[in-house]
């Protein structure tokens, strides 16, 4: 029994750093979504992000993480991205 609960305590001590780890610290999930009416790919990713918190502002949309959005709202997303670059959108690219 000692040592189920040397292991459990063990477990817990290594486990706890990482779960406290702030979101921003840990590795950042590159994603890629496709783009089907312009036949192309798009890497999510910070500047992705901050664009798709303005498309949903001026769409008048609730944030809703773009991952759980439905197909339709995506396209319709893509579709107003490729309209509105970083640079038209003034995010800092750097």
């Amino acid at each position: 029994m000692t040592y189920v609960w040397s292991t459990a305590l063990l477990t817990a001590a290594l486990m706890t750093p990482v779960v406290l780890v702030p979101p921003a610290l840990r590795a950042e999930e590159h994603k890629s979504y496709h783009d089907k009416q312009h036949n192309d790919s798009h890497e999510w990713n910070n500047h992705e992000d901050q664009a798709y918190r303005m498309w949903a502002k001026e769409s008048h949309r609730k944030y809703v993480e773009f991952s759980r959005l439905k197909e339709a709202d995506r396209q319709r997303y893509w579709g107003w991205r490729h309209n509105h670059s970083d640079a038209v959108l003034k995010i800092d690219i750097r």
